[in-house]
Formats: structure tokens, sequence, C-alpha cells
């Protein structure tokens, strides 16, 4: 007679053994997020890449929180912490509001690119960002063919125009007073001009902040500290501040400009991600403004640009 082997023991894990591992899995990926969140406090090299890793930390956490539902309930209280902290992080950048305002009350639009340097689409941008019949046109990165073709793409309906290193603006309304700015740099990538709009006098700011890279950031922190002080000291009632700022809505590096003006939130129930246009995954085009309520603020693409240009109603 013939007696059959006893079968191999399984080696599939029982459930409870199972939802352990899952369980310790998620302790730990909470634990790495939360530490990640945390760095976006961190002034320097580490806050800047944390803030960039923050709007999608969101949603790592929200597959973690799927996950313990299903299969680790006893770690849903753990998470609580993350979830908690990268609320905070991101209250900051939340999108926003607009401001009721009635008919026919008098505004000012501005819109801003940066139209990438020798792409060759500076003239496409100025023309796509002139159909929405904005008042003020800021472009930043601009070389000398780009400003050239810019120039010639919107000298019939913007007559007024400054331009200074790698950024310039046009006007529908008088411009008069124009500086150019280095904010601590020995180049000029900013500028200040006054729009005389028939309500208000503006004081817009364009800056195109210094490029980060590892190693590399101290050029674009020295600016985004000038321009915060900049904006301190000037006694003009509307300030409107735009460009490419080369930072993301929650880097430390914009706190000091946080303090003197207010961050103009996204209207359109979104983030407001400007780069890289084609899948934009951060925010680094910002607006922010003192003394006037913002009625509306979007994006859009324009030309073959890498960012998203900004696109903000003010009321007067």
């Amino acid at each position: 007679m013939t007696v059959a082997a006893p079968p191999p023991p399984s080696r599939t894990r029982p459930p409870r053994a199972r939802r352990s591992a899952t369980a310790r899995a998620i302790a730990l990926a909470a634990l790495v997020l939360l530490v990640v969140i945390v760095g976006a406090w961190i002034p320097g090299i580490v806050g800047t890449a944390a803030s960039v890793l923050l709007p999608w930390i969101g949603l790592a956490l929200a597959v973690l929180l799927v996950i313990a539902v299903v299969s680790a309930r006893r770690v849903l209280l753990l998470l609580l912490a993350p979830v908690l902290v990268w609320a905070l992080a991101m209250l900051p950048s939340a999108p926003g509001f607009a401001a009721a305002a009635p008919a026919g009350s008098p505004a000012i639009e501005i819109v801003s690119q940066n139209v990438r340097a020798q792409s060759g689409g500076a003239a496409a941008s100025a023309l796509e960002l002139a159909a929405t019949s904005a008042d003020v046109i800021a472009l930043t990165e601009l070389d000398g063919e780009s400003l050239a073709a810019a120039r010639e793409a919107l000298a019939s309906r913007y007559p007024h125009s400054y331009a200074v290193g790698t950024v310039g603006v046009w006007s529908r309304y008088p411009i008069g007073q124009a500086e150019a700015l280095t904010l601590g740099l020995d180049w000029k990538r900013a500028m200040r001009v006054t729009v005389q709009a028939p309500e208000a006098e503006v004081a817009v700011y364009v800056l195109h902040a210094a490029s980060v890279r590892p190693g590399h950031q101290q050029g674009r922190d020295t600016m985004l500290s000038g321009i915060a002080d900049t904006v301190a000291a000037d006694p003009a009632e509307s300030v409107v501040v735009v460009g490419d700022f080369n930072a993301a809505s929650a880097d430390p590096a914009l706190d000091a400009l946080r303090r003197q003006l207010d961050w103009v939130r996204p209207t359109d129930a979104t983030l407001g991600l400007t780069w890289p246009a084609a899948m934009p995954l951060t925010r680094i085009d910002h607006v922010f403004a003192r003394g006037l309520d913002v009625e509306s603020s979007t994006t859009m693409r324009a030309g073959n640009s890498d960012h998203l240009a900004t696109v903000t109603r003010f009321g007067l």
C-alpha cells in the first residue's frame, strides 16, 4: 500500500499576519511622509524640495488612508498626525474665493508668463495673452530675440511698455515711474513701474528670480528677500508683484514676501500649478498684491512656453 506524502506546508501568511505587515508598512510610510511635510518649514534646500512635493504628498496620504480602511484599520489613528500636519502646511497655498464685484465696477487685469528664452514662442505667447483683453502683460525670461518679437506683437494694442534685463511689461494705460531692480544681484531681473489706470495708480513689480539647482539657490533667496524688503518700503497703496519666482507656493523663501503682501490664491478651485506646462507639478509663477480685491485668478496656456501664464483680475 502506497502512503501519500503529506502536502507541503503553505507559505501563505495567515490573514492576521498579512494585516500586521500592512499596518507596519503603512506606519513606516506615514512616518516618512510626516518627515517630508515638516521639511517644508525648514529654510534652504530642504524646504525648497519639500514644498515642491507637498501637494502630491496629499495624494499619497489618501492612498494610505484607503489601504488602512480596507486592510489595517488599527493604524487609522496613526495616520491622523501626518494628515493634520499636511493640511496645516498646505493651508497657505489652498485655493481661494473671488471677491464679489458689482457689475461694471472698475478693474484691472494683469497677466504674466515666463516665455522661455530661445523658444521662439514669445510672439505667440504675447498674442494669446493679448487676446484675453488684459490691461497689463508681464513677460519674463526674455532674450533679445524674444523681446523684439513681443514688442512687435504688442505694439498696436499696448502702446506703453518698459523692459530691462530678462523682464518686460506692456500696458494699455500710461506707465509713470519705471525703474530696474537688481535685488541684491549684479544683474537686472526685476522692475517696478506705476500703471496709471483710470481709477487708480497701481505699482506693478515684475520678477524673474534666479534659478535653483542643487547647491545653487542663494541667488534666488537673495532676490526674494530683496523684493520683500523693497515692497515693504513702497508707499504705494496698490501693489502687485508677478513673475517667475522659482519657488513653490509653500517654499519658506517666500515667507518674507507673504508678510508684506497677500499671496493671490487661485479662484478656479485648483492649486494653480504652472510648471511644467505639459503636466504642471508645482506653482512657481505667483501673484502677490496689497490694497486690491481679487476678483478672479487662474492660469492659461499660451505659446509654446514650459510655463503656464497667470491671469488675475483686480477690483480697483
